[in-house]
């Protein structure tokens, strides 16, 4: 008899789109639960249960280490039975602690412990910048990984997973566990190997799309009976021996506000050439008719809503432009698709700063990150329209296999939690989609940070000239500055401001990532200043130099607001780490995309209004305040529809496979 764990057969025999978002009465419900939940108070259960575990200590310190690991034998295998009592959790973390103390030199704190805790409880733990979160993940990952079912802890990017599984390798391997990692260029049997491992760190696009890789392995087979049935009967081509994933059964999720809510605006896809190469043309000649067309009189662009629309003139001048051409432009409808298309590419995609060119052509950049994404294209032939425009190679647009959104593919997991600095601004989305309450976990020391009120100027040359005379200013001290900005060629620009002033510096983007993490974490020696886009390096702790905390520690400065709250959060918190001192500043100017794209009224008044050089009224920072919450809410409703999208498509059409 052929016998598959009970992850596999979940994953494989589940519905995908029988987990929905709550709606109407069921969503109000919902939110309540949430409210009530929070009114347990679980931060206080949390550090009083950590100050429990860690008086433990004196009970596990005094044994060899022969000793210790028959302890954790002995409780490893009541986990495997399923014969744990609520007390075992306990002295699990107890002993973990202990394990992590010999192997790895480190021994979590009470607030790290109270992380852990929550997250093995499925919350959602927030917890501050240089805090520990990667040694709090062992703890729950210890706990799961005993229970036999696997454990994939999922990072922000492959550099974090493959250096988190190094890092703490040690440690499960004293407490029993073997350990694995997912990357880019693996072959199936080394995913395979990762995944059988007790504990997988991964990515989410890497586990996503070997999900989706594994469910398309299926081929003919219409589900996990008739798969095993043609094993047993000895067929050719039964998919079982080809699937990599043992089955979805737990994920720990590090920056879960990052995996689960920014990358979850785009669904993974996995694709292949399409069968239209005519199509190549035809994306060259309507980035032709786009550069014919004259803004207002011919479109209009509604930079909110980040839509084009064709004016009566312009429908009209494409239908004489076009009409030459023949083809597939002598339809109406298709014509205009490809030269709004072409438009969208032009007014709303800028080099630099949602992507670059290199030798391979178009690598879209992460808005959130900064990183390049050189294995993702946008959808839709917008991809294409790009490429017409730069004038690089254009690529055959792609036909889709199989898709899954990034909220789905984490709702199919048995049991999900996850960790961050930044959770409270997301805590209903979390709560709404994955049913992940957000418990706050003190630091361990009280937090120096010094937020200085934000310069709000009428223009951007302007604010780039006070952002400058900060740098200027701060760096005569010899602190740090790291200083944030939202994309590539605002990096670029500030750059070239410092060199002229003679001030040197490192600058890391997209096009400079080779270095990363080294960059990031000298980024505190006494002198430096570092231009990096606002989230480079998360995951890498920004470590003080020796004397700069007696001279105020680091400085972050970020130069625009964030349409997301949070975010900002993000950058400021890279300073005044686990007790140390730091300060932290925003440069805002009325021109900004944000307040261009989601201001009001008001504002539109006030930029025509304002003619001195610094704007220091109260009205023009709640506008600001405004305009982040409009366009958090419209991003939250783009995800929201990405994951109805899903749920229609799994309806209507299906799973899409091909046969082997």
């Amino acid at each position: 008899m052929i016998r598959l764990p009970s992850t596999t057969w979940r994953m494989l025999s589940q519905d995908p789109s029988a987990a929905k978002i709550p709606q109407g009465l069921d969503e109000a419900w919902h939110r309540a639960a949430r409210i009530s939940g929070s009114l347990v108070r679980r931060q206080r259960r949390f550090l009083r249960r950590a100050e429990q575990i860690v008086s433990m200590e004196k009970q596990f310190s005094h044994l060899s280490d022969r000793r210790l690991k028959d302890a954790i034998s002995r409780l490893a295998e009541r986990f495997r039975l399923g014969r744990d009592a609520p007390e075992d959790a306990d002295r699990s973390f107890a002993l973990v602690r202990e394990a992590a103390d010999r192997t790895i030199g480190l021994r979590p704190y009470p607030v790290q412990v109270a992380g852990a805790l929550a997250i093995a409880e499925g919350c959602v733990a927030e917890m501050a910048t240089g805090e520990g979160k990667t040694l709090a993940a062992t703890l729950p990952a210890v706990l799961a990984g005993w229970r036999g079912r696997g454990c994939h802890l999922v990072t922000a990017n492959e550099y974090l997973a493959k250096r988190d599984a190094g890092w703490m390798e040690p440690v499960y391997r004293f407490c029993k566990l073997t350990v694995g990692h997912i990357e880019n260029g693996m072959t199936p049997a080394e995913r395979k190997r990762a995944y059988d491992a007790q504990i997988t760190y991964g990515t989410s696009q890497e586990m996503a799309a070997d999900f989706l890789r594994d469910r398309l392995s299926l081929g003919r087979f219409q589900g996990l009976s008739s798969a095993l049935l043609a094993k047993m009967a000895g067929l050719a081509g039964a998919p079982i021996d080809r699937l990599v994933q043992r089955g979805l059964e737990c994920a720990i999720v590090d920056e879960a506000d990052s995996v689960l809510i920014d990358e979850a605006v785009t669904p993974l896809i996995i694709a292949g050439d399409g069968p239209n190469p005519e199509q190549v043309e035809a994306y060259r000649q309507a980035a032709a008719l786009a550069g014919s067309l004259s803004p207002k009189t011919d479109f209009q662009v509604d930079r909110r809503r980040r839509e084009i629309h064709l004016t009566g003139s312009g429908t009209q001048r494409l239908i004489d432009l076009a009409d030459p051409i023949g083809g597939l432009w002598a339809s109406f409808r298709r014509r205009e698709e490809l030269v709004v298309q072409a438009l969208t590419a032009r007014e709303f995609f800028l080099r630099d700063k949602h992507y670059v060119v290199d030798h391979s052509g178009i690598v879209i950049i992460d808005e959130f990150t900064g990183r390049p994404m050189p294995d993702r294209t946008w959808r839709h032939g917008l991809h294409q329209a790009i490429e017409a425009k730069e004038e690089v190679p254009i690529h055959l647009p792609k036909e889709t296999y199989a898709r899954i959104s990034f909220q789905r593919f984490f709702r199919l997991y048995r049991k999900i939690s996850g960790m961050t600095g930044t959770a409270a601004e997301t805590r209903h989305e979390l709560w709404q989609i994955y049913q992940l309450p957000v418990a706050a976990i003190p630091p361990r020391r009280p937090c120096r940070r010094n937020v200085l009120p934000d310069q709000i100027f009428a223009g951007t040359a302007e604010k780039w000239e006070a952002i400058v005379e900060e740098i200027r200013s701060v760096h005569r001290t010899g602190r740090p500055i790291l200083i944030g900005t939202r994309s590539v060629g605002a990096s670029e620009h500030l750059s070239g401001l410092l060199t002229a002033e003679h001030l040197a510096h490192e600058v890391l983007n997209a096009t400079r990532l080779a270095h990363e993490a080294k960059i990031i974490a000298g980024a505190g020696q006494k002198g430096r200043i570092t231009v990096a886009t606002n989230m480079a390096g998360r995951g890498t702790d920004i470590r003080l130099g020796r004397g700069i905390a007696k001279l105020g520690g680091l400085h972050v400065v970020a130069t625009e607001r964030h349409e997301a709250r949070r975010i900002d959060r993000q950058l400021f918190g890279r300073c005044a780490r686990q007790g140390d001192p730091g300060s932290a500043r925003a440069f805002v100017s009325l021109e900004d995309e944000l307040l261009q794209r989601q201001g009001s009224t008001a504002l539109k008044s006030l930029v025509r209004r304002v003619q001195s050089r610094t704007v220091f009224s109260a009205l023009s920072g709640n506008l600001i305040r405004r305009a982040q919450r409009r366009a958090e809410r419209a991003a939250f409703r783009q995800r929201k529809e990405v994951l109805r999208t899903d749920h229609w498509l799994d309806e209507h059409l299906g799973f899409a496979g091909k046969g082997p």
